[in-house]
């Protein structure tokens, strides 16, 4: 009787570490940053530090440029999937499919910067991306304008003008159903082509899943930057569905 009882408590406090183990089972997010354009050499930047965030903040990252990996059962591993710095059109008709059918599932979708140069003959992408990028000027600081401090993308920012140096996109066929959370002051640099409403970051839920995008990102200095990097992982956060 004395060796069956360690025994039985054995047994109970395997179980109870599995049941926890499978409870708290890590969230993975796929960063993809397959180029069939411009290639912006700050991917690598980009994918190191998203890498960090997931190790500070308990997720696991998973980097490809593999469109191969854009099937349903793939997909489906993960609790966001990143474009980061895409260009061009990088999936095929099966892939785009099989993201369609993710994003429906209830999956989460984020955009940086290039991400809005993709894909420009797949209508359902451009929507759920939230515009598309027709130009940009030179880098440049500018004067970003805070319109929504309770997204977890935002909340960090104590003032209403974030001053911030980056490539500074120009959009199109920008999804009325957005909702925005950074817009650009054109007054404060030179070559600004949307006006008084330039949105510049935003999210939406789109077609059962949901979207944040943010249009910073394009220089190696914003990668090492706290509050893009603050920034960025509210949306991620958004995406994957987690409450901040």
């Amino acid at each position: 009787m004395k060796k069956i009882i360690p025994f039985c408590v054995l047994v109970t406090l395997i179980f109870l570490t599995q049941s926890f183990s499978i409870d708290k089972k890590i969230e993975r997010v796929l960063v993809f940053s397959k180029t069939k354009g411009f290639r912006h050499n700050s991917i690598s930047d980009g994918k190191t530090a998203i890498t960090k965030l997931g190790n500070q903040h308990h997720f696991l990252v998973d980097t490809t440029e593999n469109a191969a990996q854009f099937t349903e059962n793939n997909l489906k591993k993960y609790a966001a999937v990143i474009f980061l710095n895409t260009t061009g059109d990088v999936l095929d008709d099966q892939q785009q499919v099989a993201f369609e059918h993710y994003i429906q599932a209830g999956g989460g979708y984020v955009g940086i910067h290039a991400a809005t140069d993709t894909e420009y003959d797949w209508p359902w992408y451009g929507k759920l991306a939230g515009a598309y990028f027709i130009s940009h000027p030179a880098v440049q600081e500018a004067r970003f304008i805070v319109k929504d401090r309770k997204h977890a993308a935002t909340r960090f920012l104590q003032d209403s003008v974030w001053m911030h140096k980056d490539e500074l996109y120009n959009f199109k066929d920008i999804n009325p159903g957005i909702n925005v959370l950074l817009t650009i002051d054109e007054n404060s640099y030179n070559g600004g082509k949307n006006g008084k409403f330039h949105p510049f970051s935003w999210y939406h839920d789109y077609d059962g899943g949901k979207s944040f995008y943010t249009s910073m990102g394009h220089t190696k200095e914003t990668w090492t930057d706290y509050m893009f990097l603050k920034h960025l992982y509210g949306g991620i956060l958004y995406a994957m569905g987690r409450k901040s």
